[in-house]
């Protein structure tokens, strides 16, 4: 889906929502006081958000596996595969299986370390134990009571944070933002300054950057689109680097492209002048024999204190 623009603000079409938004968040609590969490027989690190998608967890989880594997942890990421059609749990194999068998961040996480998929986490958390894992990260299921959580990290997009404040449908929010941090053990800001009043914990700072240079990007036209989150963030983000965009489209959130709207995108942009650019995560997405013809701008997360980060992640250990 893609949010709706009174989430960001206050109105009549909020006010109208909020008898089933406290249903929904009703439902939240009666689902954490009736499941009796389970203790994996590992580690489990859990990066998740409060706020329906766009704020980066899959890029901190990815830079988590990355951080934990080059020192040597053993270590498999898990997410439940969405956009994907199997359910698993299912070892991720990038020659086998594309997006629309396991979703778009599956497979990135899969280039970082050993990554399952599970809509079940209990069951994708106990098969990657006995598949050799020494800690699991999970990406997303903060909001998930199945399995016990040694360490949970709350990611921000510090510019939009928690939107309107209001949880879905009359908001962005999973979980009021309360009871969201009195569960975290650490918040991951990315991209802004700001700490949420009544946190005590420890709050860790990042930017989500280009992988590589834009050089090649830099003084041609482009025409960019995106199917994440927020696509403001990517065109933003572009834009501040000096790529000059003729043209954006924005597309719901895992959206899957057909041929023929990848052909009209190409032909949009060639009209224009300009090279069509996409994010990673999209263009995982895009039919095979299209990828050819879109630029892909991979992302990076920089750990603005390193030395913080790294003292939170010696606290979960087998």
């Amino acid at each position: 889906m893609r949010a709706p623009d009174f989430w960001r603000h206050d109105g009549a079409a909020v006010r109208l929502l909020a008898p089933a938004a406290a249903l929904y968040a009703g439902a939240g609590r009666l689902r954490w006081a009736l499941t009796r969490p389970w203790r994996a027989p590992v580690p489990v690190v859990c990066v998740g958000n409060v706020v329906a998608g766009g704020a980066g967890k899959t890029p901190v989880a990815l830079a988590l596996a990355r951080r934990l594997a080059a020192r040597g942890r053993a270590v498999h990421v898990l997410g439940r595969g969405y956009g994907g059609c199997q359910r698993g749990p299912l070892r991720v194999d990038p020659g086998r299986h594309d997006a629309r068998a396991v979703g778009d961040e599956a497979l990135l996480l899969a280039r970082a370390a050993p990554a399952w998929i599970a809509r079940d986490r209990r069951a994708g958390v106990a098969a990657a134990a006995a598949a050799g894992a020494a800690l699991v990260i999970l990406d997303d299921g903060f909001q998930d009571p199945a399995v016990v959580k040694d360490l949970s990290l709350l990611v921000i997009d510090g510019g939009y944070r928690f939107g309107n404040g209001r949880v879905i449908p009359a908001g962005p929010l999973r979980e009021p933002v309360a009871r969201a941090l009195a569960r975290a053990d650490a918040l991951v800001v990315i991209d802004g300054d700001g700490t949420p009043a009544g946190f005590a914990g420890a709050v860790l700072r990042a930017s989500i950057e280009p992988a590589a240079d834009l050089d090649d990007l830099a003084g041609a036209p482009v025409f960019a689109f995106a199917g994440i989150g927020r696509p403001e963030k990517f065109f933003a983000m572009l834009r501040r680097l000096g790529v000059t965009l003729d043209a954006t489209r924005a597309f719901p959130d895992h959206h899957v492209y057909t041929v023929d709207q990848i052909m009209t995108l190409v032909e949009d942009a060639a009209r224009l002048g300009a090279r069509p650019v996409t994010t990673e995560k999209d263009w995982v997405r895009l039919p095979e024999d299209a990828r050819v013809m879109v630029t892909p701008v991979p992302v990076t997360l920089r750990w603005h204190d390193e030395a913080a980060l790294d003292h939170l992640l010696a606290r979960p250990s087998p």
